[in-house]
């Protein structure tokens, strides 16, 4: 069966390239996010470098490790989908040729296996074409986190060679699982019913399909649920993964949604629009199969992406009701007593490494540290902070136990075991892992502390000499400038992150669009030849195909903006839970991009492979059918 495989792929190449470049393209994102991972929390700073910025690097990395798991969990989940979801439509399309198998005795096992035989060698030449490939998407990643400043300069991936069976496997096995399912129903289908495309050869939703579709939603419905209740941290957390199952739901029941929106885009009037329409009414395979990479295409960026932007805004929003304030002071030196001053709280910030348990349980992890005066931090902040002596105190970042003993390391020397004997309450914004009294700290070790001070002013107080005196110590900001500031450098690194995580999975979504209407497009010339021998011309067929990739384009963005609903629905929840406010950002420009660039990329392929099919003369393709 392995040489009718071959023979198989060498004969109907056009539809297996669309798989293999899905092969190889996944294989190069696994393989690079891999490599990086590994790099990243194997990283060792160069020497020459201080304890705090050996503590910063350490820092760095290991929030790079934290992006780079989200990364690999990404790539894995969008390579089994488009490569699945390819291998379901092209054998969806030879539906009739394995029909014709079957009629001339072969066995369903005969016919699994031939198709288990093609995304074998598929799997194998993709994992071929994908290790050089994921060699420049590693360069490529690792000089986006060079550039975005996740990881320090000569940061690179390391190359391992036990990556070729890891690569290799990858391919295989994503090949094969993609295919298998396909495999097993078009093993089921009685010839004869293929070939007149009736009883289950015309079913398209079939039952592990309404299954598949059921679980998935009830996936996302429960993170929807649960995300309020998961704090700050773990709501996030569950938020940003609602667009991942929404998205499999919204897909699995596309052959039904699909044509139904489609029909309601505006086709014009005509022969073209009413053959379209007809076109996307019956083809709801094809349909389906050209919506389902733009479903989770759009759930997953614009989902993702907004929010990430709602939880930044609501962090900010949140920190302007609970921070009375007015002026913001950068600087080291000691504000001293300035008239018209009522409470000036001046936090000095250090990295830190924190661990706590004992024996097997023993954890090491790097910390964010504020060293505060009790007093003036709860009247700025509004969070009632009891510290003294050696006694330290959850910060408003969370990460630490709010009870129990912790040894903290700091650039300089080891403070040894502290007693955590409370929390302030976490926050949307995040902040600093813990805090510390003053004098605890020593000074030399407080040298390298960055500071910030939140000035509140005495009624009636005149602003602008207060100003003038404290800025004798830093740069003074008002308290709304700095919250802006800070929000624009959130958004800054929420868009970078976002970029990283979501950009090279987001373009190859994209590839599996072009992928399925290449496919589709493949098949269609009797079709094509059909219409034209009706009386249409060649430039009528070309645009009526373009209107049926505008119309299911359209559809899938409208699901797609569906299932990133469901992200969003879990950000108002989750908002209204930790910060007692509901708050939505919806990226405007970030939508209307995406669906630019999905118009264009279907409407560009639909033409160039529609021209393509049509390019012989009708009479010769009907001729060569008969």
């Amino acid at each position: 069966m392995l040489g009718m495989s071959r023979a198989g792929l060498a004969q109907r190449w056009t539809l297996f390239v669309g798989a293999l470049l899905s092969v190889a393209l996944g294989v190069a994102l696994v393989q690079s996010s891999l490599l990086l991972l590994i790099s990243a929390a194997t990283y060792d700073p160069p020497p020459g470098l201080s304890e705090a910025q050996r503590m910063q690097i350490s820092d760095g990395t290991t929030a790079a490790v934290a992006m780079l798991g989200v990364v690999l969990g990404g790539a894995v989940f969008l390579a089994g989908f488009v490569i699945s979801s390819t291998f379901a439509f092209t054998v969806d399309q030879r539906r009739r040729d394995l029909a014709l198998l079957r009629l001339v005795g072969g066995s369903r096992g005969q016919v699994r296996r031939l198709l288990l035989g093609e995304a074998l060698l598929l799997g194998l030449a993709g994992a071929s074409l994908g290790i050089p490939a994921g060699l420049q998407v590693m360069a490529l990643q690792a000089w986006l986190m060079r550039r975005f400043a996740f990881v320090p300069e000569g940061f690179t991936g390391q190359w391992r060679m036990w990556i070729l069976g890891v690569s290799f496997g990858t391919g295989v096995l994503l090949a094969v699982a993609g295919v298998l399912v396909a495999a097993r129903r078009a093993a089921r289908v009685r010839p004869l019913e293929a070939l007149r495309e009736t009883g289950a050869a015309a079913r398209v939703m079939t039952a592990g399909r309404w299954i598949a579709g059921l679980l998935f939603f009830g996936g996302a419905l429960a993170l929807i649920i649960v995300a309020p209740h998961g704090g700050p941290a773990g709501g996030v957390a569950m938020a940003m993964n609602v667009a991942m199952p929404a998205s499999v739901a919204v897909v699995a029941f596309a052959p039904l949604l699909v044509p139904v929106i489609a029909r309601v885009m505006p086709f014009g009037g005509g022969v073209l629009g009413s053959l379209a329409r007809a076109n996307v009414r019956d083809a709801r395979r094809r349909s389906a199969s050209v919506a389902a990479p733009l479903i989770v295409l759009v759930a997953l960026v614009v989902g993702n992406t907004a929010a990430g932007a709602s939880f930044t805004a609501a962090g900010v929003d949140e920190l302007k009701r609970t921070t009375h304030a007015d002026f913001v002071v950068e600087g080291r030196g000691p504000l001293g007593s300035v008239p018209g001053v009522a409470t000036a709280s001046t936090e000095l910030s250090l990295p830190g490494e924190l661990t706590y348990g004992q024996g097997e349980d023993e954890e090491s992890e790097g910390v964010s540290v504020l060293v505060v005066d009790p007093a003036a931090y709860a009247a700025v902040h509004g969070t009632p902070v009891t510290l003294g002596g050696r006694a330290v105190v959850a910060g408003p970042g969370g990460d630490v136990p709010a009870s129990g003993t912790v040894r903290l390391r700091l650039p300089g020397g080891d403070l040894g075991e502290l007693p955590v004997t409370g929390a302030v309450p976490t926050t949307m914004s995040g902040g600093a892992n813990l805090l510390l009294p003053p004098g605890l700290v020593p000074a030399l070790q407080l040298a390298e502390a960055s500071a910030l001070s939140f000035v509140a002013l005495e009624p009636g107080a005149d602003r602008a000499a207060v100003r003038a005196a404290l800025a004798r110590t830093g740069p003074v900001s008002d308290l709304d400038d700095w919250l802006r500031a800070d929000a624009a450098g959130r958004d800054d690194t929420n868009r970078k992150v976002m970029l990283i995580v979501l950009g090279l999975g987001g373009l190859y979504a994209l590839i599996g669009v072009i992928n399925s209407i290449v496919i589709g497009a493949a098949t269609r010339r009797r079709e094509f030849a059909e219409a034209r021998v009706t009386g249409l011309t060649r430039g009528q067929v070309v645009r009526a195909a373009l209107l049926e990739a505008y119309a299911v384009t359209g559809a899938g963005l409208v699901l797609g903006a569906l299932a990133a609903g469901g992200a969003l629905i879990a950000v108002l929840a989750t908002t209204s839970a930790v910060t007692g406010t509901a708050t939505l950002t919806l990226p405007w420009p970030l939508v209307g991009g995406v669906a630019l660039v999905a118009l264009t990329v279907t409407g560009l392929t639909s033409l160039i492979t529609s021209w393509s099919a049509t390019r012989q003369a009708p009479v010769t393709l009907l001729a060569a059918r008969e």
